[in-house]
């Protein structure tokens, strides 16, 4: 054979693998778009079963917690209404055409409440009770206020969500970030504010020997400067349930009141005292559950009104086994 002739034989060899190529390479693609199609489909579909487990725990009835749909509309209601609703076992939208106040009004129908006053400090006549949320407001401060936060308001709510405790904080450090259009402070509200002294004393007066509900708590008690023993906190972004709608992250807290309370919070300047009042009611829904991972924590052990507590302190059950012991 010529060299020519093989020259000839080779690039017709080369244009009938590529056309045997081409529909090889096609179907290779349409496999790989079919299997991301699927694991789209099945990424959706875990995350609807996960929602799922939630709903099952839901009253069946719109009313018995005063909420109706979980689903959030441009009608969802205030943490303060729903807490108010599902204490009084009425739904939250009824109170509003009843008395026609606004379903995000932080005021507590179905009149307003003097007891509910931004910087009151403490509020008298209310009763703490074991169950108290607590929810703070900060502000950027020195060279990297991006970084550097500083407190600038402290609020407290009791298990109704009964407003405990409010007030500005006058920051140690100088204030170069307001973050107003997210904490709600400005330079006018902070020259009514407490000095931190003052407002450490109130707040760790309240949180004494009661169960302390928060969001992200740890950050609540840095920012005061304060501690509270580990086995009377109850952290809403630290549930497993919770946590499971986030794939295991921290969740907001805004997303849980949404998705799983139908509450609208945080929709422009915060507010401490309805952050709080949304905590309790996350926590309220979910009351069961966080005892129940507590309990396996720390134990169980009686306390002198009769009530069962979570109770860490081993050396105590230890001390009773050996006083039955000598006897």
């Amino acid at each position: 054979m010529e060299l020519k002739d093989l020259s000839s034989n080779w690039k017709k060899l080369q244009q009938t693998l590529r056309k045997d190529r081409a529909p090889k390479s096609a179907k290779h693609h349409l496999a790989e778009d079919v299997q991301r199609d699927r694991a789209k489909r099945r990424k959706h579909n875990s995350k609807k079963e996960a929602f799922a487990k939630f709903q099952e725990k839901a009253p069946t009835k719109e009313h018995s917690m005063g909420l109706g749909t979980s689903k959030a509309t441009s009608a969802a209601p205030s943490a303060s209404l729903a807490l108010w609703a599902e204490d009084n076992d009425i739904p939250a939208r009824d109170l509003t055409a009843a008395y026609g106040s606004s379903l995000k009004s932080t005021s507590r129908p179905p009149a307003k409440d003097p007891k509910d006053c931004v910087n009151i400090g403490l509020s008298s006549d209310v009763e703490a009770g074991r169950y108290i949320a607590i929810d703070c407001e900060m502000v950027g401060v020195g060279p990297t206020p991006d970084i550097d936060s500083a407190l600038a308001r402290v609020s407290l709510v009791n298990y109704h969500g009964e407003q405990l405790y409010d007030s500005f904080v006058l920051p140690k450090e100088a204030v170069t970030d307001y973050r107003t259009f997210v904490s709600g402070i400005t330079p006018q509200l902070l020259k009514s504010a407490r000095p931190l002294e003052d407002v450490q004393r109130d707040v760790a007066g309240l949180m004494q020997g009661k169960v302390l509900v928060g969001h992200a708590i740890r950050n609540d008690l840095k920012a005061l400067f304060l501690g509270h023993p580990e086995r009377d906190i109850r952290d809403t972004s630290r549930y497993p349930r919770f946590r499971a709608l986030a794939k295991g992250r921290t969740p907001a807290l805004k997303r849980l009141a949404k998705e799983l309370l139908g509450v609208e919070i945080q929709g422009g300047e915060h507010s401490s005292v309805e952050d709080a009042r949304a905590t309790m009611l996350l926590f309220r829904r979910e009351k069961d559950g966080f005892e129940h991972e507590h309990t396996k924590k720390w134990g169980i052990s009686r306390i002198k009104d009769g009530d069962m507590r979570n109770s860490g302190d081993g050396a105590d059950q230890k001390r009773r086994k050996r006083k039955k012991v000598r006897k």
